[in-house]
Protein backbone atom coordinates (compact mmCIF):
# COMPACT_ATOMS: atom_id res chain seq x y z
CA UNK A 1 0.00 0.00 0.00
CA UNK A 2 3.02 2.01 0.71
CA UNK A 3 3.87 2.72 -3.20
CA UNK A 4 0.40 3.32 -4.23
CA UNK A 5 0.22 6.26 -1.90
CA UNK A 6 3.93 7.94 -3.02
CA UNK A 7 2.04 7.25 -6.66
CA UNK A 8 -0.93 8.88 -5.15
CA UNK A 9 -1.68 10.33 -2.26
CA UNK A 10 -5.73 10.04 -1.64
CA UNK A 11 -5.19 11.67 1.45
CA UNK A 12 -3.89 14.98 0.26
CA UNK A 13 -6.80 14.84 -2.27
CA UNK A 14 -9.13 14.52 0.24
CA UNK A 15 -7.96 17.71 1.68
CA UNK A 16 -8.70 19.19 -1.44
CA UNK A 17 -11.86 17.97 -1.97
CA UNK A 18 -13.95 21.84 -1.46
CA UNK A 19 -11.71 23.35 -4.41
CA UNK A 20 -12.71 19.74 -6.54
CA UNK A 21 -16.30 20.63 -6.05
CA UNK A 22 -16.18 23.84 -6.71
CA UNK A 23 -14.39 23.30 -9.61
CA UNK A 24 -16.45 21.06 -10.49
CA UNK A 25 -19.48 23.50 -10.04
CA UNK A 26 -17.65 26.34 -12.45
CA UNK A 27 -17.25 23.73 -15.47
CA UNK A 28 -20.44 22.43 -15.70
CA UNK A 29 -21.64 26.36 -14.91
CA UNK A 30 -19.56 27.62 -17.51
CA UNK A 31 -20.27 24.98 -20.18
CA UNK A 32 -23.60 25.33 -19.45
CA UNK A 33 -23.92 29.03 -20.84
CA UNK A 34 -21.80 28.57 -23.17
CA UNK A 35 -23.96 25.26 -24.42
CA UNK A 36 -26.62 27.75 -25.05
CA UNK A 37 -24.55 30.39 -26.48
CA UNK A 38 -23.27 28.27 -29.06
CA UNK A 39 -27.01 26.53 -29.74
CA UNK A 40 -28.06 30.18 -30.64
CA UNK A 41 -24.90 30.90 -32.79
CA UNK A 42 -25.30 27.13 -34.62
CA UNK A 43 -28.54 27.81 -35.26
CA UNK A 44 -28.55 30.91 -37.06
CA UNK A 45 -25.40 30.12 -38.72
CA UNK A 46 -27.09 26.88 -40.18
CA UNK A 47 -29.74 29.42 -41.13
CA UNK A 48 -27.79 31.80 -42.88
CA UNK A 49 -25.18 29.11 -44.65
CA UNK A 50 -28.97 27.57 -46.24
CA UNK A 51 -29.95 31.07 -47.39
CA UNK A 52 -30.01 31.97 -50.65
CA UNK A 53 -28.62 35.25 -50.81
CA UNK A 54 -24.42 34.90 -50.98
CA UNK A 55 -23.44 37.72 -48.35
CA UNK A 56 -25.03 35.64 -45.81
CA UNK A 57 -24.08 32.28 -47.12
CA UNK A 58 -20.57 33.92 -47.35
CA UNK A 59 -20.49 35.12 -43.69
CA UNK A 60 -21.74 31.96 -42.10
CA UNK A 61 -18.94 29.97 -44.04
CA UNK A 62 -16.19 32.39 -43.36
CA UNK A 63 -16.88 32.23 -39.47
CA UNK A 64 -17.17 28.46 -39.38
CA UNK A 65 -13.86 27.97 -41.69
CA UNK A 66 -11.88 30.87 -39.09
CA UNK A 67 -12.81 28.80 -36.31
CA UNK A 68 -11.79 25.80 -37.66
CA UNK A 69 -8.59 26.97 -38.67
CA UNK A 70 -7.31 28.49 -35.45
CA UNK A 71 -6.62 27.00 -32.14
CA UNK A 72 -9.71 27.99 -29.37
CA UNK A 73 -6.68 28.73 -27.06
CA UNK A 74 -5.95 31.52 -29.47
CA UNK A 75 -9.69 32.48 -29.78
CA UNK A 76 -9.73 32.91 -26.14
CA UNK A 77 -6.52 35.20 -25.96
CA UNK A 78 -8.04 37.26 -28.96
CA UNK A 79 -11.22 37.87 -27.58
CA UNK A 80 -10.40 38.40 -23.81
CA UNK A 81 -7.25 40.56 -24.65
CA UNK A 82 -7.66 42.17 -28.08
CA UNK A 83 -11.83 43.09 -27.90
CA UNK A 84 -12.19 47.07 -26.83
CA UNK A 85 -14.56 48.40 -24.38
CA UNK A 86 -17.97 47.37 -25.38
CA UNK A 87 -20.49 50.36 -25.72
CA UNK A 88 -23.35 48.51 -24.09
CA UNK A 89 -21.25 47.57 -21.10
CA UNK A 90 -18.77 50.49 -21.08
CA UNK A 91 -15.88 48.27 -19.89
CA UNK A 92 -13.73 45.70 -21.13
CA UNK A 93 -14.94 41.93 -20.81
CA UNK A 94 -13.37 40.42 -17.81
CA UNK A 95 -12.30 36.90 -17.69
CA UNK A 96 -15.12 34.75 -17.37
CA UNK A 97 -17.19 37.02 -20.04
CA UNK A 98 -14.35 36.66 -22.29
CA UNK A 99 -14.02 33.00 -21.97
CA UNK A 100 -17.80 31.96 -21.82
CA UNK A 101 -17.99 33.50 -25.41
CA UNK A 102 -14.77 32.61 -27.25
CA UNK A 103 -16.16 28.77 -26.28
CA UNK A 104 -19.99 29.46 -27.32
CA UNK A 105 -18.25 30.88 -30.52
CA UNK A 106 -15.89 28.31 -31.42
CA UNK A 107 -18.45 25.67 -30.22
CA UNK A 108 -21.16 27.30 -32.56
CA UNK A 109 -19.21 26.70 -35.68
CA UNK A 110 -19.36 22.92 -35.04
CA UNK A 111 -22.78 23.16 -33.88
CA UNK A 112 -24.29 25.57 -37.10
CA UNK A 113 -22.86 22.20 -39.04
CA UNK A 114 -24.80 19.64 -37.39
CA UNK A 115 -27.40 21.59 -37.10
CA UNK A 116 -27.19 21.99 -40.86
CA UNK A 117 -26.54 18.21 -41.57
CA UNK A 118 -30.32 18.15 -39.41
CA UNK A 119 -32.01 20.82 -41.33
CA UNK A 120 -31.02 19.04 -44.41
CA UNK A 121 -32.25 15.27 -43.64
CA UNK A 122 -36.00 16.80 -43.75
CA UNK A 123 -37.78 15.49 -46.27
CA UNK A 124 -38.67 18.23 -49.30
CA UNK A 125 -42.19 17.13 -48.87
CA UNK A 126 -42.48 18.16 -45.40
CA UNK A 127 -41.51 21.87 -46.20
CA UNK A 128 -43.39 21.51 -49.37
CA UNK A 129 -47.00 21.02 -47.47
CA UNK A 130 -45.95 23.56 -44.81
CA UNK A 131 -46.25 25.92 -47.68
CA UNK A 132 -49.23 24.80 -48.96
CA UNK A 133 -50.93 25.61 -45.86
CA UNK A 134 -49.72 29.24 -45.67
CA UNK A 135 -46.56 29.18 -43.22
CA UNK A 136 -44.11 31.45 -43.76
CA UNK A 137 -40.34 30.81 -44.04
CA UNK A 138 -40.19 31.81 -40.19
CA UNK A 139 -43.15 29.40 -39.00
CA UNK A 140 -42.00 26.57 -41.08
CA UNK A 141 -38.15 26.95 -39.56
CA UNK A 142 -40.24 27.26 -36.21
CA UNK A 143 -42.60 24.63 -36.03
CA UNK A 144 -41.70 22.08 -38.53
CA UNK A 145 -38.23 21.86 -39.47
CA UNK A 146 -35.84 22.91 -36.62
CA UNK A 147 -37.73 20.59 -34.07
CA UNK A 148 -37.25 17.42 -36.29
CA UNK A 149 -33.54 18.42 -36.96
CA UNK A 150 -32.67 18.79 -33.75
CA UNK A 151 -33.99 15.64 -32.85
CA UNK A 152 -32.41 13.91 -36.34
CA UNK A 153 -28.84 15.25 -34.38
CA UNK A 154 -29.35 14.48 -30.75
CA UNK A 155 -26.20 12.19 -30.60
CA UNK A 156 -23.79 14.11 -32.72
CA UNK A 157 -25.06 17.63 -30.80
CA UNK A 158 -24.36 15.58 -26.90
CA UNK A 159 -20.82 14.72 -28.80
CA UNK A 160 -19.81 18.14 -29.36
CA UNK A 161 -21.55 19.17 -25.62
CA UNK A 162 -18.80 16.70 -24.21
CA UNK A 163 -16.11 18.53 -26.14
CA UNK A 164 -17.28 21.79 -24.71
CA UNK A 165 -16.80 20.11 -21.23
CA UNK A 166 -13.51 19.24 -21.85
CA UNK A 167 -12.45 22.66 -24.00
CA UNK A 168 -13.76 25.01 -20.85
CA UNK A 169 -10.27 23.75 -19.20
CA UNK A 170 -8.65 26.19 -21.21
CA UNK A 171 -9.96 29.39 -20.13
CA UNK A 172 -8.18 28.92 -16.60
CA UNK A 173 -5.07 29.95 -19.11
CA UNK A 174 -6.61 33.74 -18.61
CA UNK A 175 -7.70 33.07 -15.17
CA UNK A 176 -11.03 31.52 -14.83
CA UNK A 177 -11.11 28.93 -12.05
CA UNK A 178 -12.73 25.51 -13.02
CA UNK A 179 -11.99 22.00 -12.83
CA UNK A 180 -8.58 22.36 -13.53
CA UNK A 181 -7.60 25.48 -11.64
CA UNK A 182 -8.61 22.85 -8.67
CA UNK A 183 -5.69 20.76 -10.27
CA UNK A 184 -3.60 23.88 -10.69
CA UNK A 185 -3.97 24.73 -7.07
CA UNK A 186 -3.10 21.33 -5.74
CA UNK A 187 0.07 21.46 -7.92
CA UNK A 188 1.04 24.88 -6.55
CA UNK A 189 0.40 24.37 -3.10
CA UNK A 190 1.39 20.77 -2.91
CA UNK A 191 3.71 19.95 -5.74
CA UNK A 192 1.77 16.88 -6.71
CA UNK A 193 1.19 16.65 -10.52
CA UNK A 194 -0.30 12.61 -9.79
CA UNK A 195 -2.43 13.60 -7.28
CA UNK A 196 -3.55 17.06 -9.29
CA UNK A 197 -3.86 16.32 -12.24
CA UNK A 198 -5.07 12.35 -12.60
CA UNK A 199 -7.97 13.70 -10.04
CA UNK A 200 -8.52 16.08 -12.57
CA UNK A 201 -8.74 13.53 -15.29
CA UNK A 202 -11.02 11.33 -13.03
CA UNK A 203 -13.79 14.19 -12.83
CA UNK A 204 -13.84 14.58 -16.40
CA UNK A 205 -14.53 11.00 -16.83
CA UNK A 206 -17.38 10.94 -14.29
CA UNK A 207 -19.02 14.00 -16.29
CA UNK A 208 -18.12 11.99 -19.47
CA UNK A 209 -20.42 9.35 -18.17
CA UNK A 210 -23.17 10.90 -17.45
CA UNK A 211 -22.94 12.30 -20.60
CA UNK A 212 -22.88 9.40 -22.14
CA UNK A 213 -25.35 7.88 -19.86
CA UNK A 214 -27.37 10.53 -21.25
CA UNK A 215 -26.68 10.64 -24.56
CA UNK A 216 -28.24 6.51 -24.62
CA UNK A 217 -30.86 7.34 -22.58
CA UNK A 218 -32.16 10.56 -25.59
CA UNK A 219 -31.38 8.22 -28.14
CA UNK A 220 -33.47 5.65 -27.10
CA UNK A 221 -36.26 7.91 -25.94
CA UNK A 222 -36.25 9.27 -30.04
CA UNK A 223 -36.07 5.57 -31.11
CA UNK A 224 -32.32 5.78 -32.37
CA UNK A 225 -29.77 2.73 -32.02
CA UNK A 226 -26.95 2.89 -29.14
CA UNK A 227 -23.95 3.94 -29.45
Amino acid sequence: MDWIVEFYNWRVVIQFIPEFVDGISATLWISLISLILSLIIGTIGAIMRMSANPVLWRIAAGYVQAIRSTPLLIQIYVIYFSLPALPLLGRRLDELEGGIIALGLNAGAYMSEIIRAGIESISRGQVEGAKSVGMTYLQRMRYVVLPQAFANVVPPLLGQTAVLIKDSSLVSFIGVFELFGAGLTVLSERLMPNEAFMTVAACYLVIYGFMLAFSNFAQRKLGGART
